[in-house]
């Protein structure tokens, strides 16, 4: 516990800085003294902790000094290398930088672990592009000198000019203020400013963009999660047709993968399941729905069990007549 807590020491004041006892033993969840203890300890074993006297002092570490990731623990080494495992940065052209970035940490591991840590790391997968349907999942990519210029927007906060294909129009420019990027399920999303209205652009539907030196008109802190969560219920509310369904579980999935969104799921008695679900329209629940035969039932609204009601009806009519009169 203490060799994991005199690194995290070492970690902190590399990356924030000078800092003060009381903020250290904040940061560490330790008391003032445990602190003190830690930075004489570090000393005595040669790492170049000293103090600043006064109002504005504390504790620093002097210019230029690196250590080793020794610190790092199996456990620790076995997430790191985990992590690198996922497709997320294929989304936003860092797998390349990933993979550098995994062979500097592999690296820097104690020997003790470098093995163990590279081994078990070959026992996990994470997000294969393949499932056991044996159905392929497609990421369609970005350009690579596009998602570069997109990267260097958001990072450094100027403004962005993007070719952009929205669904059913021609390519047209467009000049946004970035604030993040979202990767779900395979899918990347730009979170963006136009004219002062919030925008969500899919990365996929970008064929050109370009880094302004003008800066953005975004805040300095953003909560990524919260507007993602927030531009989710909105799309979810603009122009969707909510359906209540029973479907038997055996092919829940196929009907998760076919809606927009789930907003509830309940178990029936008999061991079906009722999920209320957003689709993009009428045609598109009708058409999922009919995807599934009797396995699922529309309960609501009406309209769409009716829609279904005629076409199982027009097909029933089609096949009347036995195999043998067919001519």
């Amino acid at each position: 516990m203490r060799a994991d807590r005199l690194v995290s020491l070492v970690l902190l004041l590399r990356q924030r800085g000078q800092l003060t006892a009381d903020v250290l033993a904040t940061e560490l969840e330790v008391s003032t003294r445990t602190v003190l203890r830690d930075i004489e300890a570090l000393s005595a074993a040669g790492v170049p902790v000293y103090a600043e006297r006064g109002r504005h002092g504390g504790f620093a570490l002097l210019p230029g000094f690196r250590t080793e990731l020794t610190g790092l623990n199996h456990d620790e080494a076995l997430a790191l290398l985990t992590a690198g495992s996922g497709r997320g940065e294929q989304v936003f052209g860092l797998s390349s930088a990933l993979a550098s970035a995994m062979r500097k940490v592999v690296d820097a591991l104690p020997e003790s672990h470098r093995t163990t840590a590279s081994e078990a790391a070959q026992r996990i997968l994470v997000d294969p592009e393949t499932d056991l349907l044996s159905r392929r999942l497609i990421t369609k990519e970005v350009p690579d000198a596009t998602m570069l210029e997109v990267r260097r927007a958001v990072l450094a906060g100027h403004k962005l000019r993007v070719l952009y294909a929205a669904t059913g129009q021609e390519p047209q420019w467009r000049t946004v203020d970035p604030i993040g990027l979202v990767t779900v399920r395979d899918r990347g999303y730009l979170l963006a400013r136009r004219s002062g209205e919030d925008r969500t652009y899919r990365l996929s539907r970008m064929q050109a963009a370009e880094e302004l030196p003008e800066p953005a008109e975004r805040p300095n802190q953003v909560d990524l999660d919260r507007i993602w969560r927030d531009r989710s219920a909105q799309f979810l509310a603009d122009g969707h047709l909510t359906v209540h369904v029973r479907v038997n579980p055996a092919r829940r999935e196929d009907l998760l993968n076919a809606a927009v969104a789930v907003r509830a799921e309940t178990p029936d008695p008999d061991g079906c399941l009722r999920l209320e679900l957003t689709f993009q329209d009428a045609w598109h629940a009708e058409w999922s729905l009919w995807q599934l035969g009797p396995n699922a039932e529309a309960l609501h609204p009406q309209s769409l069990r009716t829609a279904l009601h005629k076409r199982a009806t027009a097909m029933a009519a089609r096949y009347e007549s036995t195999v043998g009169d067919v001519t």
